[in-house]
């Protein structure tokens, strides 16, 4: 029976534990250039420290207009490679694993002038209205997810996660509450995100996995359920997606954190419903702070890995912590030992 401290391989992916740090966007970028600097560097580095087994960079902008704001990381230039070269050396120095995650805000992209989209239909009544794309400037879109994913591999990553969550522009493109066009992109709402998959695909090495975060629920009125999540999820699996990132919402007044009524391990069992129906391992996440949760989850065999947010946003040690309370730390850094007190 695996738990949260078993090694966990998928593909040439080898991970010591099964605890993830979910993209979390820090803000920080202090030039508007996308390029992370010594914040970034620390906060990634320290929870690969703390004992994490798998980081993953917050959304990082494949366009300068595709960030949320202009303080986002972003790769859509060569000139970019080297300050992501030194992060993943960085973490892998500290026996950790580590992905991007390769987005575009579409709609929600709040300094762009214009925010983009797949209809022209904007967020609320305080959002810009986004302009929609045209044929033309969808093809340009899935090569700069492809030009992305390039880099991040030249950067020294070891996986690549898309972005088709939250409301952002792959989400936009496969929620009919947001593609109204009249195309093949209306008529056929999970060719954006399909031919993103496909093209990051062709740029990755074979033995590397392809990550897909996913909304599997929206909360609002007339929003998709699971089963239809479960639809598109299908497709994305048949293009080349190993491994699927289990969130939910993302439109409407209740954004990606569940609203006030989400409870510890609220998403798990969307988690559960996606892994199940496509026969593909899922990463859980979804207020999974308390060590307990987590490692049942991993033990009833619910979910392959955990991500934790807002509870390592908290403890950069969050990992080295669990560890400890749920039977004793194995490894430590030296220089920490004599902070542990339950050491085996």
């Amino acid at each position: 029976m695996p738990n949260l401290f078993t090694p966990y391989e998928l593909k040439g992916l080898s991970l010591k534990n099964r605890i993830v740090m979910p993209p979390m966007c820090q803000y920080s970028v202090d030039k508007q250039d996308g390029i992370p600097n010594d914040w970034h560097f620390v906060h990634y580095v320290s929870r690969a420290v703390g004992g994490t087994g798998f980081i993953i960079v917050e959304m990082t902008g494949v366009h300068p207009d595709g960030r949320i704001t202009n303080q986002d990381t972003g790769i859509w230039a060569d000139g970019q490679i080297d300050a992501y070269r030194k992060l993943t050396d960085a973490v892998h120095s500290h026996g950790a694993k580590i992905a991007i995650q390769l987005g575009h805000a579409g709609r929600k992209a709040v300094d762009a002038e214009p925010p983009v989209a797949p209809s022209a239909i904007p967020f609320d009544s305080r959002s810009k209205t986004p302009k929609a794309l045209s044929r033309e400037e969808i093809a340009e879109l899935v090569d700069a997810y492809r030009e992305a994913a390039r880099r991040a591999v030249e950067a020294g990553f070891d996986s690549v996660e898309i972005h088709g969550a939250h409301g952002y522009l792959i989400h936009q493109f496969h929620s009919p509450l947001t593609n109204v066009r009249e195309d093949e992109y209306g008529k056929d709402l999970g060719l954006f995100g399909e031919q993103v998959v496909r093209a990051v695909k062709e740029v990755l090495p074979a033995d590397m996995p392809v990550i897909m975060r996913v909304s599997a629920k929206e909360y609002v009125d007339g929003g998709y359920d699971h089963e239809y999540a479960l639809q598109f999820c299908t497709r994305y699996r048949d293009a080349g997606v190993d491994l699927f990132h289990v969130s939910s919402g993302g439109e409407g007044p209740i954004g990606s954190n569940g609203g006030p009524n989400a409870v510890p391990a609220y998403q798990a069992d969307l988690a559960e419903y996606l892994r199940n129906g496509l026969q593909v391992p899922v990463i859980a996440v979804g207020r999974l702070e308390s060590y307990s949760d987590a490692q049942a989850i991993v033990a009833e065999e619910r979910a392959e890995l955990i991500a934790v947010g807002r509870g390592m946003l908290s403890d950069p040690y969050w990992a080295l912590h669990a560890e400890e309370a749920l039977g004793g730390v194995n490894q430590m850094p030296k220089a920490y030992e004599r902070g542990l007190w339950n050491r085996k």
